[in-house]
């Protein structure tokens, strides 16, 4: 029997609900901050993910799905969409101006890593993207909106972890006492520590080998050796925060995974995973853009896993919240004519319906309608067409009652509001 290929899967039934009511959620928050939506392709070139998430990096080293096309040229599935979207804000000449441009995506992306609770080779994300605008004001908005996003699906005792990273002009010093600190201590350092320590040192904080986080106790802390103008930035960040009401903490061990952030990296930590674990991340990038061949604009974002997120969702709140269709059975040839076209008009008055169509027995479609969890059948017979009513059946409570057809849509509507 054929099989999905390890690491990929199929969506449907429950998980793929909690996937639409994020999506629709997503849209609605982002749109009334004013993001519009963004669709890249998924393959790109390899060049565009070796300059902007580094070569150093994981993603790039082992995890990329890479291959030569029958043009021979490089391309790789994409592995995170940042790098996408920037890489089309540059082509279509959309940051030539001063105004900022502010864009969502909902897609796919694809890494070849260790298969783990949640996480999947091909992955969905949620991300948004602020182009043009270096303010700390500007990371306190887009923060906002995450913080409305996600408790407008009920996630609760959300917390932001905040660090800075500084910037390439600052970081040397930092490197400087990092590279001090580790070599009183090398040998308790896993052997990709001691290829980070050469290449970008911030990535030995990142690394979650247990032995390794143990032998960080006491490490030299990077907001210690902050520029002046981004010290500052992250305490207004800070102040920002306190003022909106939205929970954070420091954490000077936050650096994120990928080489083009700049100043502020955040993660999002929720009580609703168990332990307090990070949900997603994101921050600052402001070289990305000019890097990858752009203006010399600023940027701010973040993207949250699907995946993770819809079953997160669906062990602490069940069911996503969705239209319970109810189910009309017609019974007989003529009554399945006028079943048509009454489901017709209740479907055209946005009631959710489920027509049944293959006709035979009642018993047959009452046994169905269990085993799909409808809560409320019509029947239309040859008695209901001659008294232009519907039998209803509730079936929680195993209740009968008759209703004019004329009212069914507007009655069904008021069960479902």
């Amino acid at each position: 029997m054929a099989q999905s290929v390890k690491g990929m899967r199929d969506l449907f039934g429950a998980e793929l609900r909690w996937f639409q009511h994020i999506e629709e959620t997503a849209r609605r928050v982002f749109g009334r901050h004013g993001y519009g939506e963004i669709r890249t392709p998924i393959l790109e070139e390899l060049d565009v993910f070796k300059r902007s998430v580094g070569e150093s990096s994981d993603i790039v080293n082992k995890e990329m799905y890479q291959f030569t096309d029958k043009g021979g040229r490089e391309v790789v599935m994409r592995p995170e969409n940042t790098a996408g979207v920037v890489r089309a804000a540059i082509q279509h000449k959309l940051l030539q101006n001063n105004d900022p441009v502010l864009f969502y995506y909902i897609g796919q992306q694809f890494r070849y890593e260790r298969m783990q609770t949640g996480r999947y080779r091909q992955f969905w994300q949620i991300g948004a993207e602020s182009f043009g605008v270096a303010t700390p004001e500007s990371e306190a908005e887009s923060l906002l909106m995450l913080h409305s996003f996600l408790t407008e699906l009920g996630l609760k005792s959300l917390v932001f972890s905040i660090n800075s990273v500084g910037t390439p002009e600052s970081r040397p010093a930092f490197h400087a006492a990092f590279r001090a600190f580790f070599a009183q201590r090398a040998d308790r350092f896993c052997e990709d520590c001691h290829r980070r320590i050469e290449t970008n040192p911030l990535r030995v904080l990142d690394c979650k080998n247990e032995r390794c986080q143990a032998a960080l106790e006491g490490h030299p802390v990077i907001t210690d050796h902050l520029d002046e103008a981004s010290a500052r930035h992250h305490a207004r960040l800070k102040v920002l925060l306190t003022e909106l009401g939205i929970p954070f903490e420091e954490n000077p061990r936050l650096v994120r995974g990928l080489d083009y952030y700049t100043r502020t990296a955040f993660e999002v930590l929720s009580s609703d995973l168990g332990a307090q674990s990070a949900l997603l991340g994101g921050g600052r990038y402001d070289l990305l853009v000019k890097h990858l061949g752009g203006p010399d604009v600023p940027a701010f974002g973040w993207a949250i896993g699907l995946d993770r997120l819809a079953m997160v969702l669906q062990q602490v709140r069940g069911e996503a919240p969705a239209p319970a269709p109810a189910l009309l059975i017609p019974l007989g040839e003529r009554a399945m004519l006028e079943a048509l076209k009454l489901a017709r008009t209740l479907w055209d008055a946005g009631v959710a319906l489920q027509l049944e169509t293959r006709g035979g027995a009642l018993k047959k479609a009452m046994t169905s309608a269990n085993r799909l969890g409808i809560q409320t059948v019509l029947i239309l017979g040859d008695g209901e067409l001659e008294g232009g009513t519907l039998t209803v059946k509730h079936m929680a409570t195993g209740e009968q009652e008759s209703w004019p057809v004329s009212e069914a849509a507007s009655r069904l509507a008021a069960r479902r509001d």
